[in-house]
């Protein structure tokens, strides 16, 4: 049994087989791949199909859809920009630095590497 993203209601394997397309479906093999298709489709931003599916995989799942929530409302013409943009008000991305989830699920951030120590 897995979930289904849209309706987040259990799936029996007989009803995900029956509605698999192997031309379409072949490269999602990972939920949160599946999450980032759907986020981008729900974006009408297909072309940044893969950061989605790395937002999807590195962010917190309802961080991501208070995101979407916000996005779906508004009557944007540029919902990728506005998602992202939102994204940023909630101190989830930074400009300066780089941040990413560990297993934990807390932030490490990635810099550029520590000064050198200058030798007496």
């Amino acid at each position: 049994m897995v979930y289904n993203i849209i309706t987040m209601t259990m799936q029996s394997v007989k009803d995900i087989l029956k509605n698999f397309d192997p031309l379409k479906d072949k490269y999602i093999s990972r939920e949160f791949q599946a999450y980032g298709v759907y986020l981008a489709e729900k974006l009408n931003d297909m072309k940044h199909k893969s950061l989605y599916i790395k937002l999807a995989k590195n962010l917190p799942r309802p961080i991501l859809e208070e995101t979407l929530r916000y996005v779906i409302d508004s009557n944007a013409k540029r919902k990728g920009a506005l998602f992202m943009w939102r994204l940023k008000e909630l101190k989830v991305l930074s400009n300066s630095k780089c941040k990413t989830l560990n297993a934990n699920g807390k932030t490490s951030t990635n810099s550029a590497s520590p000064a050198k120590s200058s030798r007496i």
